[in-house]
């Protein structure tokens, strides 16, 4: 039976963010949900220069230096249960604003941004993080499960602000159980200077498995029996099965060139990505801009993010290609690989491709070269680190032969009703072991962390609230290899390709107080434990915490288990 306290209270929200979303377009007519402020103005870039941004530039150092805009950039998400049928195929989805990918979330760098949640799910918790945002020092906004919050319950609301701090691309996401690979996902778009220069931004473009079922009745048998073959997968939310569906498709002038933002959203799937005939100019890796470089073909891991300039310069060859995002089949099987495909039209064309599979080499899930992963800030790592650890990978079934993942002998395991945060406001001296609590308690500390297995499957390893250093990776053991460790400049991102039968270093500075997780990016690692999370500077944390809004979410998540009698299954992540 529904609480009508709740049911009071949801309505009560939800018409509230609706006037307010109201209220804000009358502010800022064709801008909506731009809400404006008495800054100055400022033009960003253009086609020419795009180096430069306002009265900054592609050499500002973001993480010390970030525009003051006075801009709050508002938006008004409601999840909601649909039926889709992205590919002509219908199955239940759980959705944004009841499209999928979900709304793109724009902003200039240096804006505020905010963004009001309402949970109008059947049965279903949920939380939304911003996948790559630093969330510098706003470690409550950064919306994970059992990490920075309970859940929110069905019915109920919340507000997550936060200051966009980098620019560039990414996406923002579900925290909540497989509920990210349910359709609840968008992109982030945050505009600034770019290495490269470009005529056109054609926005966010999405790389997503999918499967003709639900992923959650995928993962009984990922528990059971090991990762499903995916049926197909989908280019912005498209593609073709059999007879149904449609090609994602985009239009470019000959003679121009377009940045593309690609976003591999997938739940178990490396990319390899390309456009027939064409050559990727690649500009950025997730939030990081780099030295340009060229490639044919991006490996694209889980959770990563690269944007690309395309040059409309192969009229001479056809008028439509061929757009490819194809599974790198050493460690992502699907069942439609050869045929994950969106079209490229030049001019006023639009035909159907005739362009050819390209013949290429599949780089067995490892990502993109360091070598040319080279960020155009040059910052060194930390010659030594202060404290580190060497945690090895495994997965073995536990007592109810279920898989389980590992990561330094701990399969995850935190309690949604019990977030970290609250046992920091609590002042809890001894985290569970369950909870693989690294603490990192003085200012600006080097740590590194080596992630290694024998086991021949690769791994992304995402850390929230940091950019971290790429210092070191490779095949075989750590200690059998002994690498020598990179702190020149290494790559810098958010998102790591641990090798299969390998090894990644990877090191981070202690500049942000913060519960921050840290996890594998395939969805079914995830649930299944692979996690740990860094509490930095605990003491600090005390004062970022509203504690009536983590305690009101608690209640309301508190309230809606005992009602619907809800039992955790997963990690709690």
């Amino acid at each position: 039976m529904t609480n009508p306290a709740r049911l009071l209270r949801f309505f009560a929200l939800y018409y509230s963010l609706v006037e307010a979303a109201v209220l804000s377009e009358a502010r800022s007519p064709g801008l909506s949900p731009r809400a404006s402020s008495n800054a100055s103005a400022c033009t960003g870039n253009t086609a020419n220069d795009r180096s430069v941004w306002c009265d900054y530039d592609i050499s500002t150092n973001y993480y010390d230096e970030v525009p003051d805009t006075g801009v709050t950039v508002e938006y008004w998400f409601e999840l909601q249960n649909v039926t889709v049928s992205p590919d002509g195929v219908s199955r239940n989805a759980l959705t944004v604003n009841g499209s999928f990918p979900g709304p793109t979330i724009e902003a200039n760098w240096g804006d505020t941004v905010k963004v009001h949640l309402v949970n109008s799910l059947t049965n279903n918790g949920t939380s939304l993080h911003f996948h790559g945002v630093r969330q510098n020092w706003t470690n409550s906004m950064d919306g994970v499960a059992s990490i920075t919050q309970c859940p929110v319950a069905p019915g109920d609301s919340i507000t997550y602000t936060w200051r966009a701090t980098q620019y560039g691309s990414s996406w923002y996401h579900s925290h909540f159980s497989l509920q990210a690979w349910e359709g609840v996902l968008g992109g982030i778009l945050i505009h600034g200077p770019a290495t490269a220069d470009y005529d056109v931004d054609l926005g966010i473009v999405f790389l997503n498995d999918w499967d003709h079922q639900t992923v959650d009745e995928l993962y009984s048998y990922a528990e059971t029996q090991g990762p499903p073959t995916l049926d197909t997968g989908l280019i912005n939310g498209t593609n073709v099965w059999e007879d149904g569906g449609s090609y994602f498709e985009t239009s470019m002038e000959s003679g121009k060139s377009y940045r593309m933002r690609l976003v591999n959203g997938a739940a178990d799937t490396h990319f390899d990505f390309m456009i027939d005939n064409h050559t990727m100019q690649v500009i950025a890796s997730d939030f990081v801009p780099i030295l340009p470089y060229y490639t044919d073909v991006l490996s694209i891991g889980m959770g990563q993010r690269y944007d690309i300039i395309v040059n409309a310069n192969m009229s001479d060859v056809a008028e439509n290609f061929w757009i490819r995002a194809v599974p790198d089949s050493y460690c992502s099987e699907n069942d439609n690989s050869n045929h994950i495909r969106g079209i490229l039209h030049y001019d006023s064309s639009t035909g159907t491709p005739t362009t050819s599979y390209p013949d290429y080499d599949e780089n067995n899930c490892a990502g993109e070269s360091s070598h040319n992963i080279v960020p155009y800030l040059s910052i060194d790592a930390g010659s030594s680190a202060s404290s580190s650890d060497d945690m090895a990978v495994t997965i073995e079934k536990n007592s109810a032969n279920l898989f389980k993942w590992y990561i330094g002998g701990t399969t995850f395991l935190v309690d949604w009703s019990d977030p970290t945060a609250q046992q920091v406001l609590d002042n809890t001296t001894n985290f569970s072991d369950s909870s693989a609590v690294i603490e990192l308690s003085t200012a600006d500390e080097w740590y590194y962390l080596i992630i290694e297995t024998t086991l021949a499957v690769p791994h992304p390893i995402h850390i929230h609230g940091h950019d971290f250093w790429i210092l070191a990776s490779g095949d075989g053991t750590y200690a059998s290899a002994a690498p020598a460790l990179n702190t020149s400049n290494p790559p810098r991102r958010d998102v790591a390709m641990l090798p299969g039968s390998g090894y990644l270093v990877i090191a981070l500075i202690a500049d942000n107080p913060g519960a921050w997780l840290c996890h594998c990016h395939i969805a079914w690692h995830t649930s299944e434990g692979f996690d740990l999370q860094f509490v930095e500077r605990k003491e600090e944390m005390l004062d970022m915490y509203d504690a009536t809004r983590l305690q009101e979410t608690c209640n309301g998540w508190d309230e809606y288990v005992e009602d619907a009698d809800v039992v955790q299954e997963d990690s709690g992540v």
